[in-house]
């Protein structure tokens, strides 16, 4: 299977927090000329709240019925447009299914190793509610290694995986335009 940006409308980047599925999806969405929507900021927009306080307010389980719906409607858009997941989008509801059945659609899961994503998260870990409470280096490895085993089945579903590690978001771009 080859990407062809001429038939597909939609291109769906997944990973794991820290991967670069925000900003590598904007860099793909404005060398293709194509919207970019992050699913996070699109759900805290549509709900009028943050996804903390979705999360504290409301629960897990709103949340991600919530997702869900706002995932499905991305998908039946008919606009030419790069989706940055959640990093645990693919793994509820079944939204990988929905990834997957969906007409026009691409997957690309943005892989990164355990080191990586540590050394880039651990600076802003008090900025990402799951991490926050992490308090060294190692705790926070141990962690997304336990994750990241938890949620590969899931990732690896996509149609297409590109590792991330020493490149630039614009080096995965080009890289994802090229997949095939």
């Amino acid at each position: 299977m080859k990407i062809n940006t001429e038939s597909k409308s939609v291109i769906i980047l997944l990973g794991y927090m820290g991967s670069g599925k925000t900003t590598v999806g904007q860099q793909l969405a404005s060398s293709l000329s194509w919207v970019h929507v992050d699913l996070d900021d699109y759900i805290e927009s549509n709900e009028n709240w943050s996804i903390s306080k979705i999360m504290n307010e409301k629960g897990a389980i709103y949340f991600r019925k919530q997702e869900k719906k706002y995932l499905e409607a991305l998908l039946a858009s008919s606009k030419q447009t790069v989706i940055s997941l959640g990093g645990g989008t693919p793994c509820y509801h079944d939204n990988m299914k929905s990834i997957q059945e969906a007409p026009s659609c691409t997957s690309i899961y943005l892989r990164a190793n355990v080191p990586f994503l540590t050394d880039r998260l651990f600076p802003e870990k008090n900025h990402r509610p799951l991490i926050a409470s992490t308090t060294s280096k190692e705790d926070l490895a141990s962690f997304i290694g336990k994750h990241l085993l938890e949620r590969a089945a899931f990732y690896e579903m996509a149609d297409f995986t590109v590792d991330i590690k020493g490149k630039s978001p614009e080096h995965i771009a080009d890289e994802i335009t090229r997949l095939g």
